[in-house]
């Protein structure tokens, strides 16, 4: 797989007024089924951060299920088995990851799994200390 986005880029890619809109939708817009990839879990994390967003008028569930069809239809989603989620979360707890990090080390799993030359994230420090092994791949679009 060529790359694989992280939910920040997708978010930024769907919302308008995110600051890295511009460079988020000329990336994702230009990604394919066959070679662009993301994480089953990201679909969840785009629905439940964009229904939340502080914004005025907030943007209704109906338009963001739009945004998730969309993620859904442009790129192969990538799931963990059930070993693979829990080496996953038994790998962060040696790391000594906590909180929500742990979906970031779920998300890398995923990227390693499909072996994505390119991992596009605007979390970029966050993804680096969860997987060093990958950052040689890690970019922001």
């Amino acid at each position: 797989m060529r790359e694989f986005f992280d939910t920040s880029v997708l978010i930024a890619a769907f919302w308008g007024g995110h600051p890295n809109h511009e460079a988020s939708v000329k990336l994702v817009g230009a990604a394919s089924k066959q070679r662009s990839a993301c994480g089953i879990h990201t679909l969840a994390e785009i629905y439940a951060a964009m229904t939340v967003l502080p914004v005025k008028p907030m943007i209704p569930p109906e338009q963001v299920l739009l945004f998730v069809e969309e993620a859904y239809k442009r790129l192969t989603v990538v799931s963990l088995n059930a070993a693979e989620y829990f080496e996953t979360i038994h790998k962060a707890a040696g790391q000594g990851i906590t909180g929500g990090r742990v979906y970031d080390a779920l998300l890398l799993r995923c990227a390693a799994k499909v072996k994505a030359q390119t991992i596009y994230t605007w979390n970029l420090k966050h993804f680096q200390a969860v997987a060093p092994d990958l950052v040689e791949r890690m970019r922001t679009p």
